[in-house]
């Protein structure tokens, strides 16, 4: 009987296949290579702030966060108005609530075969109908792929993860313009590391959200924030969904640490380009290990072995405690994903890679 009961209330539960991130392995000592965080400590000016929170200021409400120092650093920051800019918890909040708000029909919503794995989870979640577009042969994304009659959104992160093949802004410009009727998603989660961003062209497409995080570039993945910029209504309506939800969305000491992170552009400048050259030497000494991979636009390198497969690459790496990233999935699963760590991790990698 107790089965029987059980088994009526689970028909009514919303079921969905959870999104699985890369491994946080509780070890010390490990090098972890395999979640695309920054391998640097956050802004000096983030260390002070924090130093210098009153925890008494805890027992308050937050801020309401469409206008904080954090939106008004933000928009001052990338030159637009603050009713712009709609912050969240982490950019998966912020993506979340894009989906929610802005995928609304009936009409299938275009991302590519090879992504981000949360866009099918939150797909699925929200009951939104979808349609995976191939990567090419080079995992490019097909802008033709885009321009359809039937299409409900569109989302892809710019560079694409976990490839880090980057669009230019001319074909996101074609395939914005070609869907008037419904919004188009562009994540810029790893913009930062050398691609050209798309920002630009919010101020000529109400249709387009650019969205951002400073979990990678930043070096605050633990204070989990993340942002949106697009035009005021696409903004206004992200708020109403976000506010019919949860009204008080950041913390106190995320929305001040991230102000301060905003302020020091030097800092960002000089963590960027710390990568960026990390990322270049990398792919010299993975090439002359046997590896291949697309260029890579984003803080982390998508590369095959020509001999030893990718699965026991991964294992052999853990072994020493190193992680990687891995998928057993069609068309990656001879891929490892690394994230570019430091120059003394990425060391360390490249010798346990040449006694494997």
């Amino acid at each position: 009987m107790k089965g029987s009961h059980e088994m009526k209330w689970e028909e009514n539960v919303r079921k969905v296949v959870p999104y699985v991130p890369g491994e946080q392995p509780q070890k010390k000592n490990v090098i972890k290579l395999n979640t695309n965080e920054c391998p640097y400590q956050p802004s000096p000016m983030v260390e002070k702030a924090m130093k210098e929170m009153d925890y008494r200021t805890l027992r308050l409400y937050p801020e309401f966060p469409e206008k904080t120092p954090l939106t008004k650093y933000l928009a001052e920051y990338h030159q637009t108005e603050e009713e712009q800019v709609f912050i969240g918890v982490g950019s998966d909040d912020v993506l979340s609530m894009a989906f929610l708000t802005f995928f609304n029909s009936d009409r299938p919503v275009f991302f590519p075969d090879i992504t981000y794995s949360f866009y099918d989870v939150w797909a699925d979640l929200y009951r939104i109908p979808y349609e995976v577009k191939p990567l090419d042969a080079d995992f490019c994304i097909r802008k033709e792929d885009y321009i359809g009659k039937n299409c409900g959104g569109v989302i892809f992160p710019n560079p694409n993860a976990p490839t880090g093949v980057l669009m230019g802004v001319d074909e996101i410009e074609e395939i914005v313009k070609a869907n008037p009727d419904v919004v188009v998603i562009i994540d810029e989660a790893y913009i930062d590391f050398g691609g050209t961003t798309c920002l630009p062209l919010i101020k000529r497409y109400d249709n387009l959200l650019v969205v951002r995080t400073f979990s990678k570039s930043r070096a605050m993945a633990g204070c989990r924030i993340g942002y949106a910029l697009g035009g005021k209504k696409l903004i206004r309506y992200l708020n109403d969904a976000k506010y019919s939800v949860n009204s008080y969305t950041m913390n106190r000491p995320a929305l001040r640490l991230g102000a301060e992170s905003v302020k020091d552009e030097a800092y960002f400048r000089e963590i960027c380009g710390k990568i960026i050259a990390t990322r270049q030497r990398s792919e010299k000494e993975l090439a002359a290990l046997g590896f291949t991979f697309p260029k890579s636009y984003g803080n982390f390198i998508f590369a095959s072995h020509e001999k030893v497969g990718a699965k026991e690459i991964f294992e052999k790496l853990k072994e020493q405690d190193i992680y990687v990233r891995h998928w057993n999935r069609e068309r990656i699963d001879r891929y490892l994903r690394i994230t570019i760590g430091t120059d003394e991790q990425m060391d360390a990698l490249f010798a346990a890679l040449a006694r494997i």
